[in-house]
């Protein structure tokens, strides 16, 4: 069920809602640019028995894009407004990339509403990382709407595999052109500016991290860094995968999450 949910500070969320309301919960929270939509491949795999909510972040997709507010502080000052208006009491975050940070944010504000983390692509931070500081001054700070459609197509590309289908390309392609030149400039200048690495040990929620180890944008590293740092956290690796697992191996990656959700106390 795709559904737009309304926040108590007027802002609506667009999301997909599928599996028994009554059992565990898993929240899905898209990297930056990505919408709900990016989680289809792995929406279809899910059990029954798991609840699973694919949100849309403000600014992305169908949700709605106020003026300003595409921090990583201000994604996440929606989740639990979101878990209250879904009736959530806990849930399981999962992020992906950019966004698993603001699941971590989550987790180290509201710890009680926090079951467990799934953290895909994970950076320790981004904070000063030249990479993206090259990326935000050379490309990002120059966007202009609309969006070239071949640029948008090229980071889709560049974030997945080769045996990510044709169709799922132009898909996530088409999502990605629905996000502002102003959302791109503000939420990215905001990476480049957070750092939560010090307070990952106050992370209380099991996490489990899910990494490629062809990905040429977050490095092995910091997946033994937040390993360390996060005091119930395990790490699998993915053989020859790159930046978006889910993507390139969603059947393993559905299956690893379900098992995890799985392994939590019975009652969140």
């Amino acid at each position: 069920m795709t559904a737009a949910v309304a926040l108590p500070s007027g802002l609506k969320l667009s999301l997909a809602d599928q599996g028994d309301p009554d059992g565990p919960t898993l929240v899905l929270l898209p990297g930056p640019t990505d919408s709900w939509r990016s989680y289809e491949p792995v929406l279809q795999r899910l059990p029954a028995s798991i609840r699973a909510v694919a949100v849309s972040q403000r600014g992305h997709g169908d949700s709605d894009k106020p003026p300003t507010g595409f921090g990583i502080e201000d994604f996440a000052a929606d989740v639990i407004p979101l878990l209250d208006a879904l009736r959530i009491e806990r849930a399981v975050l999962a992020g992906h990339s950019g966004s698993c940070l603001v699941a971590r944010r989550v987790a180290i504000d509201s710890p009680s509403r926090v079951a467990g983390l799934v953290l895909e692509a994970s950076p320790l931070t981004l904070k000063g990382d030249e990479r993206l500081e090259g990326f935000v001054t050379s490309l990002v700070s120059q966007l202009e709407d609309p969006i070239d459609r071949a640029f948008a197509r090229q980071i889709v590309v560049d974030t997945s595999s080769p045996q990510v289908s044709s169709d799922a390309i132009e898909l996530f392609t088409g999502e990605l052109l629905k996000v502002p030149a102003r959302v791109w400039r503000e939420m990215f200048t905001d990476l480049l500016r957070y750092d939560d690495s010090g307070d990952l040990g106050a992370i209380t929620a099991p996490a489990l991290l899910l990494w490629g180890d062809a990905d040429d944008l977050v490095d092995r590293a910091a997946q033994d860094t937040l390993a360390a740092c996060i005091r119930n956290a395990e790490l699998l690796v993915y053989p020859g995968v790159g930046h978006t697992p889910r993507w390139e191996d969603p059947a393993r990656f559905a299956t690893d999450v379900a098992a995890f959700v799985a392994g939590l106390p019975t009652r969140f």
